[in-house]
């Protein structure tokens, strides 16, 4: 099976068994590592995450995968929190995490309010409106930054 194919199946079959849990699918990795071939799920819930949560996901979805038959040979699965960097991936995370702080990078140099030219925005994120991400800049600036302008979007840890 191709790899779209196989992340594509994958991705159905996960956030089938994740929201039979109450979770959701942050993130789904499926890449080879060194000479090994690893599948990587990365999932959340309101509350965060436990070892418990990511041991249930790991045995739930092992099975299915082995009954489906999706992937060839030897890989390793892996199941895991996002972390306090977590990714911002979807248009729901971007309501989800409005009043938290950000790291945006954009493939472009994009303007700020204030007409400076960037392609990575810190901030408060304030929010996505018609397909435009809202951030209020460290610096006192904000910015409107396009959906698809966003190369990759985090949360931020706060010390």
């Amino acid at each position: 099976m191709a790899k779209v194919d196989v992340v594509s199946r994958v991705t159905e079959l996960a956030e089938q068994v994740l929201s039979s849990l109450g979770m959701e699918l942050v993130e789904l990795e499926y890449k080879h590592e060194g000479r090994e071939l690893v599948l990587r799920l990365f999932i959340d819930k309101e509350g965060g995450v436990t070892l418990d949560d990511c041991e249930s996901v790991s045995r739930d979805l092992s099975q299915i995968l082995e009954v489906e038959d999706i992937i060839t040979g030897h890989y390793r699965f892996e199941v895991s929190s996002p972390g306090l960097d977590r990714p911002l991936k979807k248009g729901s995370d971007y309501e989800k995490y409005a009043g938290r702080l950000v790291k945006i990078r954009t493939f472009e140099a994009l303007a700020d309010d204030a007409g400076n030219k960037r392609k990575t925005f810190l901030g408060e994120l304030k929010g996505l409106k018609e397909g435009q991400v809202h951030i209020a800049l460290k610096e006192g600036q904000s910015a409107v930054i396009p959906l698809d302008k966003i190369a990759k979007a985090n949360l931020e840890f706060e010390f």
